[in-house]
């Protein structure tokens, strides 16, 4: 018969040294650092998913602290009113648009069209598909820190119609560039 052995005692745990340390910190740096840039990121941009027909593209990256130039999409929010309620609800969504006017241009209308410094960029329809009756939008310069916003869809509802009238600075979230 053998011997008796003792059991063994457990191993101690190994120790971690100065390097492993420093990897761990460095490690949980890393990630707070992560952390806040992504948090200072979405304080700055959005995402916006389109869901109506006057843009061809269906979402856009938001640059919040860019305003607009000539062409850009504008991302606003809309005004208050009936038209917009019975449209969007009682809390719409961002709409976005493109800068077709800045200010200081001028914003005329010849029958149905209407034109930006003599260049024609929308057409105005008498009525909503429903029926409602559309007032025109505002005519004369687009005043500082405003702009007309439009599409070039038939049905587009934007600044050529009262009921959005000029975008200014106060009701913009931002300048988009489209995804998708």
């Amino acid at each position: 018969m053998p011997p008796a052995t003792e059991p063994s005692a457990p191993a101690a745990p190994a120790k971690r040294g100065p390097r492993a340390r420093w990897l761990a910190i460095g490690v949980l740096s890393a990630a707070l650092a992560a952390s806040s840039a992504l948090s200072q990121w979405r304080g700055e941009h959005a995402v916006l998913i389109n869901t109506t027909e006057s843009l061809p593209n269906w979402a856009f990256f938001i640059d919040k602290g860019r305003l607009p130039e000539r062409g850009d999409f504008v991302v606003f929010n809309p005004p208050e009113n009936a038209l917009i309620t019975a449209h969007f609800g009682k809390n719409p969504a961002l709409f976005a648009k493109r800068a077709l006017g800045m200010p200081g241009d001028v914003v005329t209308r010849e029958g149905n069209r209407v034109k930006v410094n003599g260049e024609t960029v929308a057409t105005l329809k008498p009525m909503t598909k429903r029926g409602e009756r559309l007032v025109p939008g505002p005519t004369g310069p687009v005043p500082e820190r405003c702009y007309y916003v439009g599409t070039a869809h038939p049905d587009g509802f934007d600044s050529r119609y009262g009921a959005i009238g000029f975008v200014c600075a106060d009701r913009i979230v931002g300048t988009g560039d489209a995804l998708l």
